[in-house]
């Protein structure tokens, strides 16, 4: 691993102690009673690069003193770290007596991640990260093990504190950019890994497994990662072998050809990961075990064990190339690295560490698109995607958790999770919560359905009454759809330091109901997201949630329905929607047609979900082979025009294609002109007030369209989305009557709020005030 560089001129240093000023924000404190310090990459740092800063130190005889614009560091001279020593007063007030942190003294953040949800039925504790409302955070990387110039891994050789503080106030973006910059950045992730991937516990065959496919493909239903768990090798084995867990053997009585195999499912358009448990190492019962014998001189005849062992090199090396290769060549894509093994090894460095750190950098060595599915190991854990957050109970109290620990994450830079959508174990069955589940895993950043070894809790949509599996299918191909949008945020995440997920209080830092909703968040700068995370109620049968809308203009993209910002309330949807919303002025584009296009492959038609009040631009970023090309749709407001801009040079993208341009929220929009293009087809469609325009751009690398009526509408009409909601309430027919005729009334809205609030029936006056709210936004 390339090793970190330091300007000296950023460094203030006496005989025990060093302080590095990275950034006018960020400063790095060392300690150490033998005066070495520590340059090498680390468990967390591998960057230490400075900027140019501007800083002021004051040096006297007993303290030292450091100050930016955002911090003022105070120490008194050669003594260990302590908190009547060191001390830093940040320079914002965001506090309410005091702005001083004193070393050691406790941060409480906004919390990070955490390392599994095993046996977890609800909410977990979570690890402290580097955001705090107080304007600054520390992030303690004494422990760390160290990265080598051979990029061997090693414990520290001697004692040492090595602190780093992050003052950025309330600019969570920005400490996280730099965060990244520290730490390093998310690799990209590969194309495929971003649509839907099937998961179970159960011992399918060749047969089984490519006729489920079959079944998804016949359904439409696009899958794009097929995962096998543990039961693809040999499980029953003799008892003088201990588990059966760990393997790395071929059950050939179900799998009889596996490279056909698995060269079927490539065929299909599926990337593979096979699940591993490798606590156990290599013992005799494996194809392996010869090879693996002979480097390691182990005695083949009383069948010694080759122990699980990352830290020691031989091992490691036949472990690699004799054990995963040959299983890789036969068209293995990447691995589910699972049961890390507890927290120890025969070093002090935690093997999960390890298991991340050299699964993913052997896979990067021998292919582009790296990819490992593992547990979270801590801060730095980013470099090395993606994280599995354990075996999640079916109960709704899981799922209210999993919204909030996607989000979270983000503040310690972890922004790849992988739950099991749907739930793991344990639990009762409730079609309703699986739908809900499924709809977050659309809208979180792996839709990963999983299920234990039960013949009863398969995730497969036809399982589900009609209704249910309806709505399911409906939202794994919007995931499918997604992908272009997901591609350009999974880009802007591992070159830009921007999460895909993005807690709420990111945008509206200074907002105080802005950290009430926990399970809020940003799905890219376009949308925000509040998954239904609680059973319905039995008077509207509609599922509900509280949410927090920032300043500005919001729309419902499901109905076009728009809300005023700066606004909590409770807001009620029924199983075919989940709350997410698009700012004024957003634009989203979509696979048109997702269940014609593998995950891997770009797409002929993008749509352009777009959305009036402000002008916008979205850069579209799209990868085939190393080739990039970058489509821009521009959408100014002012002008009413529309132009959509191409940078194509490696001509990756497909001939001919389309773009279907979606004018949203809006009345009719007609299009006036157009050039270096043709409009095929328009048509406009009242019930959700949409003008959808389909434009095929003529050998040019831009094409305009001008455009009349792209606005916003004064008055909406909440009729029907009224009439639905009292046709399924649960109640007096002669209240439905009495509130159908007073909203069809000149009753003036006073008089309707009052109305509704005189409403004995609790989940329908609060269903009711939210269309009220909607009518006058």
């Amino acid at each position: 691993m390339k090793q970190p560089e330091i300007i000296d001129k950023s460094i203030v240093q006496g005989e025990k102690y060093r302080f590095t000023v990275i950034t006018d924000k960020l400063i790095r404190m060392e300690f150490s009673e033998e005066g070495i310090f520590e340059d090498r990459s680390t468990q967390i740092v591998i960057n230490r690069f400075t900027d140019d800063v501007d800083f002021e130190v004051k040096d006297s005889e007993n303290m030292v003193e450091i100050l930016t614009d955002a911090f003022h560091l105070c120490y008194m001279k050669e003594e260990a770290f302590a908190p009547h020593n060191l001390f830093v007063d940040a320079r914002y007030r965001f506090t309410e007596y005091s702005n001083r942190w004193y070393y050691g003294q406790y941060i409480p953040t906004l919390k990070g991640s955490l390392r599994t949800v095993d046996e977890v039925d609800g909410e977990a504790e979570l690890e402290e990260s580097i955001i705090s409302k107080a304007g600054y955070a520390v992030l303690d990387d004494s422990n760390s093990f160290i990265f080598n110039e051979d990029d061997t891994i090693s414990p520290r050789g001697h004692q040492q504190k090595d602190i780093y503080f992050f003052a950025y106030g309330r600019d969570y973006l920005k400490a996280i950019k730099d965060f990244y910059r520290l730490s390093g950045h998310p690799p990209l992730l590969p194309r495929y890994a971003l649509c839907n991937w099937w998961s179970r516990y159960w011992t399918y065959s060749e047969q089984s497994y490519l006729a489920l496919m079959d079944r998804f493909e016949v359904e439409d239903i696009p899958f794009s990662v097929a995962v096998l768990d543990m039961d693809w090798h040999l499980t029953d084995i003799p008892s003088k072998y201990g588990s059966g867990w760990t393997g790395y053997t071929w059950n050939k009585e179900i799998f009889p050809d596996p490279e056909s195999f698995l060269t079927k499912l490539h065929d299909r358009g599926l990337a593979v990961t096979l699940n591993v448990h490798p606590a156990d190492g290599i013992r005799g019962f494996e194809e392996q075990y010869d090879i693996v014998a002979d480097k390691l001189d182990l005695n083949k005849q009383m069948e010694e064990p080759a122990s699980f062992d990352l830290m020691n090199e031989t091992f490691r090396e036949t472990y690699f190339e004799d054990v995963n290769h040959p299983l890789e060549e036969q068209g293995v894509d990447f691995w589910w690295i699972d049961w890390q093994q507890g927290e120890y090894s025969r070093s002090i460095v935690d093997p999960l560490w390890l298991l991340n750190h050299y699964y993913y950098e052997d896979l990067k060595k021998r292919e582009n698109e790296a990819l490992i599915l593992s547990r979270f190991a801590g801060p730095g854990s980013q470099r090395y995607p993606v994280g599995f957050s354990g075996d999640s109970v079916i109960s709704w109290e899981s799922l209210r958790f999993q919204p909030y620990l996607t989000a979270t994450s983000s503040n310690i830079g972890f922004t790849w999770w992988s739950h099991d959508i749907g739930g793991n174990n344990k639990g009762h069955r409730d079609e309703e919560l699986i739908l809900r589940w499924v709809q977050f895993g659309v809208f979180s950043l792996i839709n990963r359905l999983h299920s234990s070894k039960s013949a009863f809790t398969s995730k497969e949509p036809w399982n589900y009454t009609d209704n249910i599996r309806k709505h399911m299918v409906k939202f794994l191909r919007l995931r499918h759809a997604l992908i272009p949008y997901l591609y350009t945020l999974n880009v802007r995440n591992s070159e830009e330091g921007i999460p895909v997920i993005q807690p709420l209080y990111y945008n509206c830092a200074m907002d105080e109901a802005g950290y009430n909703n926990k399970n809020e968040y940003f799905f890219g700068d376009q949308l925000l997201v509040l998954p239904i995370t609680n059973k319905r109620d039995e008077e509207t049968l509609y599922g509900s949630e509280r949410v927090y809308l920032p300043e500005g203009m919001w729309f419902d993209i499901f109905t076009n329905l728009r809300y005023g910002g700066k606004v909590e309330m409770k807001i009620y949807r029924d199983e075919s929607m989940i709350p997410a919303f698009a700012r004024a002025g957003c634009i989203i584009p979509l696979d048109h047609k997702p269940t014609e296009t593998r995950a891997g492959d770009l797409p002929e038609e993008i749509e352009w979900l777009i959305y009036p009040g402000q002008s916008n631009a979205f850069d579209l970023v799209e990868d085939q082979n190393g080739i990039r090309s970058i489509t821009t749709l521009e959408l100014n407001v002012l002008d009413q025009r529309l132009t959509i801009k191409t940078e194509d040079l490696g001509k990756i993208l497909p001939q001919n294609r389309k773009h279907i341009i979606q004018f949203n929220a809006s009345k009719k929009v007609e299009v006036t002109s157009f050039e270096n293009g043709k409009v095929e087809i328009a048509r406009f469609s009242e019930d959700v007030n949409r003008t959808s325009v389909t434009i095929i751009p003529q050998n040019a690398d831009h094409t305009t369209i001008r455009f009349d009526h792209f606005k916003i509408i004064k008055k909406q009409d909440i009729s029907s989305e009224l009439y639905k909601r009292l046709h399924r309430a649960q109640v007096r027919h002669y209240l439905k009557n009495d509130l159908l005729s007073s909203f069809d009334s000149d009753l003036t809205d006073f008089s309707l709020l009052a109305l509704v609030d005189q409403i004995e029936e609790e989940y329908l006056s609060e269903s009711l005030f939210e269309l009220l709210y909607i009518k006058n936004s």
